[in-house]
């Protein structure tokens, strides 16, 4: 019986290659973004490899959309056995222009969305006796950095509440981890839109995808809580 994997926040990068990974595994897969034209243009593109895929546009900082969207994916597809809460929202700037608002908004998607992804699933997986949880972090989960004073502290309480999850659930056979994407992602237009060198090391999408499918199926006698990705370059090995 093929499991039922939930991702939140696809978008075009790592979110596109979970949803790709998982599909390819034999997962049915659910496919949560507010651009309701993306994931329906994935969707399409998964369909026509045999994968079953059902995407629902959301906002998962909206209680209420959460409720609705999670009530049919268990309807249409049943249980969520994974959940990968990858959504993120970052806002650029010094502490001085930094707006309430901007700052608000960053923990309500990367945090208060992965919470209440993570509500929706819980029960099930406890009624199951068994259960993923994968949480997508970043370099600023562990490192604050100049002019991302929102993302950082966002990332920074997604990393303790994925910490606090696992350690409430994990005895009961629900496997909850974080991933630190320690680097850029190649995505469509990153290099240019950061005016990256040539030579600028990036991650591969469907490389970190397969760390996340990894960690899905690992033992539970050695499940890891946090790993970190990071491209190869001298620098780091210097």
């Amino acid at each position: 019986m093929s499991k039922i994997a939930v991702i939140s926040g696809v978008g075009p990068g790592l979110g596109a290659a979970l949803a790709r990974k998982f599909a390819d595994e034999g997962c049915s897969v659910a496919l949560l973004a507010r651009s309701a034209a993306y994931i329906h243009h994935l969707e399409r593109k998964l369909a026509a490899t045999g994968a079953t895929a059902l995407p629902i546009p959301t906002d998962i900082t909206d209680a209420a959309q959460v409720t609705r969207s999670f009530a049919r994916i268990r309807e249409e597809l049943g249980a969520p056995d994974i959940l990968i809460n990858h959504a993120g929202n970052a806002a650029w700037g010094t502490f001085a222009n930094l707006t309430a608002e901007a700052f608000e908004g960053s923990w309500r998607v990367c945090t208060l969305g992965g919470f209440l992804c993570s509500k929706q699933v819980v029960p099930g997986m406890l009624e199951k006796g068994g259960g993923c949880i994968l949480f997508t972090g970043a370099t600023s989960s562990v490192r604050g950095r100049a002019g991302a004073m929102a993302f950082s502290s966002a990332k920074f309480a997604t990393r303790g509440l994925a910490s606090a999850l696992a350690r409430e659930v994990g005895p009961h056979g629900i496997h909850v981890a974080h991933v630190i994407i320690d680097g850029v992602i190649d995505t469509p237009g990153v290099r240019e839109r950061y005016q990256l060198k040539p030579n600028e090391p990036l991650l591969s999408p469907d490389a970190i995808a397969e760390t996340y499918w990894a960690l899905a199926q690992q033992e539970r006698s050695a499940w890891s809580f946090e790993v970190d990705v990071r491209p190869h370059n001298e620098e780091f090995f210097t």
